[in-house]
């Protein structure tokens, strides 16, 4: 039977008591942990959002009814607990925060009674996630889920603190706004008022950011929901939030800078880790050509080779075609593997054809100096002593190539040097790697559409000394774009922006859209670049990815409070569900019947 909690009110969160209340009166209040009867006495372990305190029930203080009532107490239940703080009687936790003392409890109500929960509410617990997702409320419950959620907030103040300091200011944007399909897929929301025409969810603040500074606010920010319908991975959810600013009359230096302060800052206030500023930088190109990724791991070597001048005349026909094709060879050193067995190195033949590959050439340097190769008769000793010299090889290394188009070869060899590092156990996420990889090209060829796309987005600014190359070599121009990468994975991204008229009319032109389609998706925003735009830039940080990292979790869906499964589902609530069809008709939609497959007829 839940009790009131009238007359009583909490005076401290159960981890947060000290030596200096020791013989004062507290009230704790949360939820019990477990539950120890030893006749005489009653341990409870109450728990809240702050940890655990230990409550001992002695009938002698609290009475026969509160002691009586303290025994039916189980996991889960909500109470509320008045007593004295003292030292502890029994042995010392060390691991506990309030190890050192416990609450000898004069009073109990019992707040709130607590079905079997259909897993423990523990640290670490080996639940499935489908379970932990759908009881996400109990799920939430547990430390370490607790610990990452406070911790963002904690990142989120602290942002909010740095950049009002900074002179930006915090604007919102709108959620529902007009479709503008160019990237990802857009959520659509059917609108009542107007039969047959939709808004879209944001993908990214970035029309309106740049039409603030238009409008002469010169520092925004905002803490963004964002959302894209894409498929879902490790760190992707539809509905995500970024830390999103923009800044007028300032250049890639400008905002570059005032962006490592702030993670700096955000590191060091949070999880008491030091960012060595400057962050170093590295072209796309050069990440690329030493990494095959543009978002490179920097915690360890084994760069890229390429090999290409070296193997040219080789009899090798695999090497030879990929040059004659307009490719390049190029390979790994993974030092000290090369003991590793056959079965092995098959399985990182298998896994180099998952992002393309049509196979993967290996040359193991013995002990002794002599070689094993899966193309050595195809070579002359000559040839292989120079592959080794050219890969800084040594004994007992393992050298692994990849010949094709260059597009391939980077994909392969930047996810194998991943994967075996992996296996090597060299990646340790208490180390933090920051690096900027700037000067994207401008444009990449998309294959399903037979034309160029913008890399980031039309409103990025060309180099300008690359302009001269946009109508005759698109795909050579390089932009003013910059991302953040940190450990191997992309934190944010940003560009200076297009802001004379001329160049954002050249850009649409390259990217094949009339100027009537240019009008029709981004007039308002062309309009408004009539009448006085300042030069402007902006960044975005993912604030799940960055909470992730420093949590040291492997997804994003543990530091998120209630995310959704691969299929974009939410287990808990059970969204995205079916609608009443009194909703369809004031939209006027009518969902329509699923196709019948034609039976085949003889």
């Amino acid at each position: 039977m839940a009790e009131s909690m009238k007359g009583l009110k909490r005076t401290h969160r159960c981890a947060e008591v000290t030596k200096t209340e020791i013989g004062t009166e507290i009230i704790a209040m949360g939820w019990v942990q477990k539950r120890r009867n030893l006749g005489s006495l009653i341990f409870v372990d109450l728990r809240d959002r702050s940890g655990l305190l230990q409550i001992v029930f002695d009938e002698n203080d609290i009475g026969t009814e509160g002691f009586e009532k303290a025994g039916k107490l189980r996991s889960e239940f909500v109470i509320a607990v008045k007593g004295i703080l003292e030292n502890r009687s029994g042995a010392v936790n060390e691991h506990l925060a309030t190890g050192e003392w416990e609450l000898r409890a004069t009073e109990l109500r019992i707040l709130s009674e607590s079905d079997t929960p259909p897993f423990p509410v523990e640290e670490n617990i080996q639940t499935k996630d489908e379970l932990r997702l759908k009881y996400r409320y109990l799920d939430l419950r547990r430390p370490n889920l607790q610990r990452n959620l406070m911790l963002r907030s904690k990142v989120a103040t602290s942002v909010r603190t740095f950049l009002a300091e900074e002179g930006f200011l915090e604007i919102e944007t709108p959620i529902l706004i007009k479709s503008t399909p160019e990237g990802a897929r857009d959520y659509l929301v059917p609108s009542r008022v107007h039969p047959g025409n939709f808004y879209a969810l944001p993908q990214s603040p970035q029309l309106f950011k740049q039409l603030l500074m238009c409008s002469g606010y010169d520092r925004y920010f905002q803490i963004a929901k964002c959302f894209r319908d894409e498929d879902l991975r490790a760190d992707r959810q539809p509905e995500f939030t970024q830390i999103d600013m923009e800044l007028s009359f300032v250049d890639i230096d400008d905002v570059i800078e005032v962006n490592e302060r702030l993670l700096a800052k955000i590191f060091r206030e949070a999880i008491g880790v030091n960012v060595p500023l400057p962050i170093p930088r590295m072209t796309w190109q050069d990440a690329m050509d030493r990494y095959g990724s543009d978002k490179p791991d920097i915690r360890f070597g084994m760069e890229l080779k390429d090999i290409s001048e070296v193997v040219k005349d080789c009899g090798f026909v695999v090497f030879k075609g990929a040059l004659d094709n307009g490719g390049s060879v190029r390979g790994i050193n993974a030092k000290g593997q090369g003991s590793m067995p056959r079965k092995k190195i098959d399985a990182l033949v298998e896994f180099a054809k998952g992002y393309g590959a049509k196979g993967l050439a290996y040359l193991v340097i013995n002990p002794d100096g002599t070689f094993k190769s899966s193309f050595a008769k195809f070579m002359t000793e000559e040839e292989l002593k120079a592959i080794v010299a050219a890969m800084d090889g040594e004994p007992g290394d393992l050298l692994l190539f990849a010949a094709d188009k260059n597009k391939v070869v980077w994909d392969v060899l930047g996810n194998l040097r991943l994967e075996i590092a992996k296996n090597m156990g060299i990646l340790s996420k208490d180390d933090y790697k920051f690096l900027w990889v700037t000067e994207f090209p401008l444009l990449e060829w998309s294959e399903e559409q037979q034309r160029f796309a913008a890399m980031h987005h039309p409103f990025t600014m060309p180099m300008e000394e690359d302009l001269d190359k946009i109508d005759t070599d698109p795909g050579a121009v390089r932009a003013k774009a910059y991302d953040i990468v940190l450990n191997g994975t992309e934190l944010g991204g940003g560009s200076v922006r297009i802001f004379q008229n001329d160049i954002q009319a050249k850009m649409f032109e390259v990217l094949g859209f009339t100027k009537e389609q240019a009008e029709e998706r981004f007039g308002f925003l062309l309009n408004a670049f009539k009448y006085g735009v300042p030069p402007h830039a902006g960044l975005a940080f993912g604030l799940d990815r960055l909470i992730m990292l420093m949590t040291k979790e492997d997804s994003i869906r543990e530091v998120i409070a209630f995310p959704k499964v691969k299929d974009a589902s939410c287990l808990m609530t059970g969204a995205p569900g079916v609608v009443d069809e009194k909703q369809l008709e004031e939209l006027e939609l009518e969902i329509a019947a699923p196709q019948k497959e034609e039976k085949e007829t003889e």
